[in-house]
C-alpha cells in the first residue's frame, strides 16, 4: 500500500450546515462531482468529502450501522488504487499487517469497487478504485 491519502471522509450529522461551513466559511471549493447526498471539496492533493453520518456507517460497517466501533470514529480514510485486483491486494496486505476486515471488496452503488478495513485502533479505511474524482493513486 502506497503511503497516500485520497479522501477523508466526514460523517456529519447535518449536510447542509456543513456544506455551508466548508463552503462558505473557510473558502473550501466544491467539487462538482458531490450531489444531494455528499460533498466533496477539492483540497492540495486529497479530497474531503462530507456524507451523513448514518449513511457512512452502513456503506462502512452494514452490519453495525451507527455502532461498534463507527460510533467512536465517525470519518473514514480513502486510499484509491487504480484497478479492483489492487483493491483486492491492498485489502490482504492490510490483513496480514494485522488490520481486520470489516466490509470486504464489492461492486459499489456509484460505479466503482471498494472494501473496508479496520487498523488495529479501529479506524477505518476504504480501498477504492473507480470513483471518477481527480485524485488518482499516484496522488496527483
Amino acid at each position: 500500500m502506497e503511503p497516500r491519502i485520497s479522501i477523508i471522509t466526514l460523517g456529519v450529522t447535518d449536510l447542509d450546515r456543513s456544506t455551508r461551513f466548508y463552503r462558505d466559511g473557510l473558502g473550501f471549493p466544491v467539487h462538482e462531482a458531490g450531489s444531494a447526498s455528499i460533498t466533496f471539496f477539492l483540497l492540495t492533493n486529497m479530497m474531503l468529502s462530507l456524507y451523513p453520518r448514518d449513511a457512512l456507517a452502513d456503506d462502512a460497517v452494514p452490519s453495525q450501522a451507527g455502532g461498534g466501533d463507527f460510533g467512536r470514529h465517525a470519518f473514514t480514510i480513502a486510499h484509491n488504487v487504480a484497478s479492483r485486483a489492487e483493491v483486492d491486494a491492498v485489502l490482504e496486505e492490510a490483513v496480514a499487517a494485522g488490520a481486520r476486515i470489516i466490509k470486504p471488496a464489492e461492486a459499489t452503488f456509484w460505479g466503482g469497487y471498494s472494501g473496508y478495513f479496520a487498523d488495529p485502533d479501529g479506524f477505518q479505511w476504504e480501498i477504492a478504485t473507480g470513483s471518477g474524482l481527480p485524485i488518482e493513486p499516484s496522488g496527483s
